[in-house]
């Protein structure tokens, strides 16, 4: 059999390679979604928080270390990460979705049923114990603290 050197390819040479072409690609898009599908996640269910009454709806905030809870009774429970209640406020029964803005200084309530979105301002008031500390002055005097955290 003499082969022909003008390049030209016969239907069946084309055909032939055209599977071969599709069999490489077959095989190429297997090993990538093995490669991309093999990825496993570790988990673990680091605390359980108690509610008074079922949850509509969770925010975290940007820190992480603060979580919100919107309960079914229009109240908003707030907790450290480690289950800790370290707050109660009333929002409204009609409230039915929290969000936290993105320094975490508001809190978003929406009412699907009013129509309404409420933006909540939060202040974090921190008790410091100053007991044994050195002073000046009355020794039961309040303190204040300003943090100005979004001085530029």
């Amino acid at each position: 059999m003499t082969r022909r050197l003008t390049g030209v390819h016969t239907e069946v040479e084309i055909k032939m390679m055209r599977k071969i072409l599709i069999l490489w690609v077959v095989m190429l898009l297997m090993v990538a979604s093995a490669a991309i599908g093999s990825a496993t996640v570790e988990w673990e269910i680091l605390n359980t928080l108690k509610l008074d009454a079922p949850p509509l709806d969770v925010a975290i905030s940007p820190d992480g270390k603060t979580v919100f809870v919107l309960t079914h009774e229009g109240n908003i429970h707030i907790y450290e990460v480690n289950g800790r209640l370290t707050g109660k406020f009333e929002v409204g029964e009609k409230i039915d979705q929290i969000k936290l803005g993105p320094k975490g200084t508001h809190l978003f309530a929406t009412s699907r049923q009013n129509k309404t979105v409420k933006v909540i301002a939060l202040d974090f008031i921190k008790q410091i114990s100053t007991k044994g500390s050195p002073y000046k002055g009355i020794e039961d005097a309040p303190v204040v603290i300003a943090d100005f955290s979004d001085f530029e």
